[in-house]
Parts: C-alpha cells; sequence; structure tokens
C-alpha cells in the first residue's frame, strides 16, 4: 500500500497564495530585541502591502538566539489575538510556510502571519552550544555547522573527485547578484581566484562559503485563495508542498551526503503539476555552500559530480539559464535561516526586485534542509496551472 505521503497529490495546489512579503535591514542593529525585530518585520510587510492588521487570524514564529520567538509574546508585542497561533523550533521558511498552509487548509485561519527574527549578531551568538546531538560535539568539536559540512565536502571530492575551484563557482555566483541588492552584507565583488586566494576557516572551507550571522527580520502573509483575490493584486500562488525527514541520522547510509532529500523531489513536482524544466528560478537554504552543491544534485538540476561545469556553461547562477540565490543566498545577504529566500522570490516573481530583477519569471522553487535532520520545498507560481 501507497505511504501518506506518495497520496497527497496536487491536494495544496492553488489553495493558497501570499499576499504580502517584507523585511527589515540586516546587520548589525544594536538596542532592539529579537521579539521587537520580528513585530518591525510584520509592521513594515503590512504597511507596504496595504494589508490592515485586523485581517489577519493567524501567526506562526520560530524561536531565535536567546529563547525569544515565542508566538504568545510577540502576539502581545503586535497587539493581535489571532484564531490560531504556534511557535516553531526551528522553522527554516519553508517549515513555517509549509505549517501554514496546513492551517490554512484546515480551515483554522485564513489569512497567517509567519513571522521570524534575530539580534544574535549584536547580543554575540558564539555557537558555544553544541550543533545536533552532544556526543558528537564533545568528540569531534561540532558547534557549528561548518564541520559537518566540511565532512561532506570531503566525502564529495573522495566520491566524485569534485574541486575547490567547482565549489567556489557557488559562493561567487550569488556574490554577483549580491552587489545588486541593498540589502546584502556582502557587496564587494569576487572571482574565482579571490575565493581560492583566500585562507581556509575550516579546511576546505573558506569565509565565503559559509554564511555571516546578522540582525533583522522577516514576514510572509499567506491567505486562503479567495482571500488572497481580497488583499493582493499580486497573490503568489502555492503549487506543491513536500518534505523528508533524515532522523535515523548516522544509520542512514552516507548521511553525510543527505540523500534522502531526493525523497522531497520525488514529491514535490508531481503536487506542482511540473518537472524541473518548468522552473524558471531556483533558490536554495544556504548556510554553507555544500548545501546547494547537495541540493541542485538531488533535485535533479545539475548532474553529481557537475556543479562547476554547470556554473562555467552558464545552464546555473548568475547570468545563467537558471537563476539561483539571486537575492545573493545566506552566502552574501543575510542569515535569516533561510526566510529571505522566500521573500526574494515572492519579490521576483511579483517583478519588484529592483536591479536585480529577472525577466519572465513565472514560476520559483525553495530547497531548505534543517542541517542532517530535515528537508522540505515549496512550488510557487504566478498562475494556478
Amino acid at each position: 500500500m501507497a505511504d501518506a505521503s506518495s497520496r497527497l497529490g496536487g491536494a495544496i495546489r492553488g489553495r493558497t497564495a501570499v499576499v504580502a512579503a517584507g523585511s527589515t535591514k540586516q546587520g548589525t542593529i544594536p538596542g532592539i530585541s529579537a521579539d521587537e525585530l520580528a513585530v518591525e518585520g510584520l509592521r513594515v510587510t503590512l504597511a507596504q502591502s496595504g494589508i490592515d492588521k485586523s485581517a489577519i487570524d493567524g501567526l506562526i514564529t520560530c524561536k531565535s538566539y536567546g529563547g525569544f520567538g515565542i508566538d504568545t509574546e510577540i502576539g502581545r508585542l503586535a497587539g493581535l489575538n489571532p484564531a490560531y497561533s504556534a511557535t516553531l523550533d526551528y522553522g527554516t521558511c519553508n517549515f513555517s510556510f509549509h505549517l501554514a498552509c496546513a492551517v490554512i487548509d484546515a480551515g483554522l485561519a485564513g489569512v497567517v502571519a509567519i513571522v521570524y527574527g534575530t539580534n544574535q549578531r549584536s547580543a554575540g551568538n558564539k555557537f558555544s552550544h553544541p550543533l545536533g546531538r552532544q556526543d558528537e560535539a564533545s568528540v569531534y568539536g561540532f558547534l557549528n555547522v561548518a564541520g559537518p559540512a566540511a565532512m561532506a565536502f570531503r566525502r564529495h571530492q573522495m566520491q566524485f573527485g569534485t574541486t575547490e575551484a567547482d565549489l567556489a563557482e557557488i559562493s561567487v555566483s550569488q556574490r554577483r547578484y549580491a552587489t545588486d541588492n541593498p540589502l546584502a552584507i556582502f557587496r564587494e565583488p569576487m572571482t574565482v581566484d579571490d575565493y581560492l586566494a583566500a585562507p581556509y576557516l575550516v579546511a576546505p572551507l573558506r569565509r565565503a562559503d559559509l554564511c555571516m550571522i546578522s540582525d533583522g527580520a522577516a514576514c510572509l502573509i499567506v491567505a486562503r485563495a479567495d482571500r488572497a483575490a481580497e488583499l493582493t493584486d499580486k497573490p503568489v500562488h502555492v503549487m506543491g508542498i513536500a518534505q523528508q525527514t533524515g532522523l535515523r541520522d548516522r544509520q542512514n547510509a552516507d548521511q553525510w551526503l543527505r540523500p534522502w532529500i531526493r525523497s522531497v523531489a520525488e514529491r514535490v513536482y508531481p503536487a506542482a503539476g511540473i518537472d524541473q524544466d518548468g522552473v524558471d528560478a531556483l533558490y536554495i537554504q544556504d548556510p554553507t555552500s555544500i548545501w546547494v552543491l547537495q541540493m541542485l544534485e538531488h533535485y535533479g538540476f545539475v548532474e553529481t559530480g557537475g556543479v562547476g561545469e554547470a556554473f562555467r556553461s552558464g545552464a546555473v547562477g548568475h547570468g545563467g539559464k537558471l537563476p539561483l540565490n539571486t537575492n545573493g543566498g545566506q552566502l552574501s545577504e543575510a542569515y535569516m535561516w533561510g526566510f529571505l529566500h522566500l521573500v526574494e522570490a515572492v519579490r521576483q516573481l511579483r517583478g519588484e526586485a529592483g536591479d536585480r530583477q529577472v525577466g519572465g519569471l513565472t514560476t520559483a522553487q525553495y530547497c531548505s534542509t534543517f542541517g542532517f535532520m530535515k528537508a522540505a520545498s515549496t512550488i510557487l507560481s504566478t498562475e494556478v496551472r
């Protein structure tokens, strides 16, 4: 008998839509708490969209560094009495976004604000707490994602002959987009030679392979399809969503390469009624460049071991056939747990991305992970097919 996930099909297709997306400035914002930043993100998004706060009847938040981000506190500060509210421990936007879609589809709310704010840069997050399991932190020193990512790239190098110059193409492409993004923290031009000349941070990874933590906030407002039409003349429709976990951890074969991510690809395209060729712009959560490499392969956009050539040939990346992380991603724009990827996807689909606007976009895909534990993807479109 087929498992439940295989029966989802196109159940979510066209039933919900993004009606607004916004963000605060990014970088160092001292003197304001993460919760206050989150509320500011909501305020900015409502103001820019023209949506009245009274329309919000659902609130989804994510915990952030320092114990902030709880829905009860953010709702109080924002002056909201929503019919539904919840907090995810680790949202990375896709997981929060999917929860919002499910809440709307279940009839628990009709217009849901997804809000995230953090002040971990100015508050001084030193990554002193273990990343993942306590035993791995004590034995291997994995207090930051850089360690596991370095191990994953070494594994990829050994299996497929991938070079550091191949990996460089990811960071260089995203930096090119960031030069046109006033929100980005890193906007200085960078070449492959510049990348290779930089010292290792956690060998074989360099500074450009890893994101920079930041202060800031982001917000998306998702609505039931009929409500969306009342709130905006530019709805961005949710066409497909899918998730997969790797909770067995080291029990999984070749866990460094996270092959279970492919299960998301097997479900999200049928759910949206398209294949990879139907994606006009791609967004991949990138606390490290290695995650981009892996997901390009697992979602079928790049042949295994062929990431460098895909960028050099113009198949993927800045100026290429498939735009990738047009905001600069977490590697150049800001950390924000991947929330800004979906904000950027919405802006691009609505033609509101300014100097970095890519023409002719109707469909975008966002892929994210929670380290070695979870993966998720969302496909958005200006059209319901």
